[in-house]
């Protein structure tokens, strides 16, 4: 049985997954309309990938007896200046993330939940991967700077992204 602190944690959670998956999305529609279908298709990976986060962490509540609740989700931002400005966007929000997963690793450490850790110890990774993914392109994105040419490469190159549904725990 999970406990009511870490069960309202993993709540919280579960609803800023989703918050991402809303935050993502809008990127995405930003991207589409830019004509750029290779950032478009990154993005939507995300998507699908927080969505199934916020799962795999819903998933986990019901799991151990807990229950689901919810919460409001707030409009995500809608325009950015440029692509680069939404991967630095892109980048803040995984670091984001990456303090909400270690805060709830903490909760149950401080819980002494020894299953509940382990469940986070994939996220806490997956979360080194994003970072490191947001990074790279925004470092790709720094060196093109106004090159219409390198950026249509790039774009091409994101559009090769294919979704892996993750396997979580």
């Amino acid at each position: 049985m999970i406990s009511k602190e870490l069960e309202k944690a993993f709540n919280e959670q579960i609803t800023f997954e989703i918050y991402s998956e809303y935050i993502y999305l809008s990127m995405q529609a930003y991207c589409a309309r830019m004509h750029l279908a290779g950032f478009t298709n990154w993005l939507d990976i995300q998507v699908k990938e927080e969505r199934a986060h916020a799962m795999g962490l819903y998933n986990y509540v019901i799991s151990r007896g807990g229950k689901v609740e919810l919460g409001a989700i707030d409009a995500p931002k809608q325009d950015w200046n440029s692509v680069l400005e939404v991967f630095e966007d892109v980048l803040k929000h995984e670091q984001i993330v990456t303090s909400r997963i270690n805060a709830l690793a903490d909760i149950a450490d401080e819980v002494k939940d020894r299953a509940a850790t382990s469940f986070l110890d994939w996220y806490i990774s997956e979360q080194v991967e994003e970072e490191n993914n947001a990074s790279e392109i925004l470092a790709k994105l720094r060196l093109i700077k106004e090159d219409a040419n390198a950026l249509l490469l790039l774009d091409k190159d994101l559009a090769a992204r294919v979704f892996n549904p993750p396997v979580i725990g």
